[in-house]
This record gives C-alpha cells, sequence and structure tokens, in this order.
C-alpha cells in the first residue's frame, strides 16, 4: 500500500506541475520539462485523442492526476469500500494533492530566498508562485522589507486543506 501510494503521489504530482507549468505559461528548465515530461507522457498522450487541451489549458494532464489518484484509492476497494466511497476518497485526496502541491512550491520559495536566491530553479519556483501571491501582495503590506505574503498563502492553504477535511468528513 505504500508503495502503491507512494509510485501514484509522484507521478500525480508530475502530472499536477505539468498541468499547471501549461496552464501559466511558464517555460520550465529543460532538466525539470524533461522528467515531468517523460513521467507522464505514457498517459497524456493519449488522453489527449479523448480529452484535447480547450482554452489553452492540458486538461489531459489533469484527468490524468485524477485518473492516477482514483486508481490508487482503488486499491482500498480490495478492503471493503463501496465505490462511492472510493470516489469521494479520490477526490479529497486529488483536492489534496493540489493544496499540498501549492504548499510545497510556496516553502521551495522560501528556502531558496533564504539559502540562494540567484540558483538556476528559483525564478522557474518564482513564477510558479506568482499567480498565487500576486493577489495577496496587493493586500499584505511589507513589513520591514519582508514579504510575508508566502506565510499568508501557506496560512490560506492551510485553512482550505481544514476546511476540505470538514467537508468531506460528513460524506
Amino acid at each position: 500500500m505504500l508503495i502503491v501510494d507512494a509510485i501514484a503521489t509522484l507521478l500525480g504530482g508530475a502530472l499536477l506541475l505539468r498541468f499547471w507549468m501549461q496552464a501559466i505559461r511558464v517555460r520550465p528548465p529543460s532538466s525539470v520539462a524533461q522528467f515531468t515530461f517523460q513521467l507522464s507522457d505514457w498517459l497524456v498522450r493519449p488522453l489527449r485523442r479523448i480529452v484535447p487541451g480547450v482554452g489553452g489549458y492540458d486538461w489531459a494532464s489533469l484527468i490524468g492526476a485524477f485518473l492516477i489518484v482514483l486508481l490508487a484509492t482503488s486499491v482500498m476497494f480490495i478492503a471493503g469500500w463501496t465505490v462511492h466511497v472510493v470516489l469521494i476518497q479520490a477526490l479529497l485526496r486529488f483536492l489534496q494533492w493540489i493544496l499540498y502541491g501549492f504548499m510545497a512550491l510556496l516553502v521551495v520559495e522560501a528556502i531558496f530566498s533564504w539559502v540562494n536566491p540567484h540558483a538556476p530553479l528559483a525564478p522557474f519556483v518564482r513564477a510558479l508562485n506568482e499567480p498565487l501571491l500576486k493577489p495577496l501582495r496587493r493586500v499584505v503590506p511589507l513589513v520591514g522589507n519582508l514579504d510575508l505574503s508566502l506565510l499568508v498563502a501557506l496560512i490560506l492553504l492551510q485553512i482550505a486543506q481544514l476546511v476540505l477535511g470538514m467537508l468531506f468528513s460528513g460524506l
């Protein structure tokens, strides 16, 4: 079970990263692009025949990530869960993956800003976080030249995790 979850998380994370990079039109460094595309092409290419990109979004990557989480959660079906419960748990895990992915990107950006702001991957990570942080930077003022929008974004994402957990606990 642990191995299935680890592989699913890695593959699902690559698919979600692929979707996000294309959604916000960020060109990844070649090493990241190579890793992401080689890891996910086997699923995305066939899905594109069924689900074409609409509105400039790579829906095949997003649907592929959901299919991976659904497949990983289906292992629990063997443990006696009903189909209804498996679908709800898969949706919950999928949304959690998205929130945890954003949290991880914010933490990586914070580490880059402390350790090496000029690291080769730092501009890429900054660009991935910009859609989340830009609206917050309009509201959250600088405090002594410190940008606290990263901290506020992390707190908001954790609140979203709690709300998500409460919503799905009732189901």
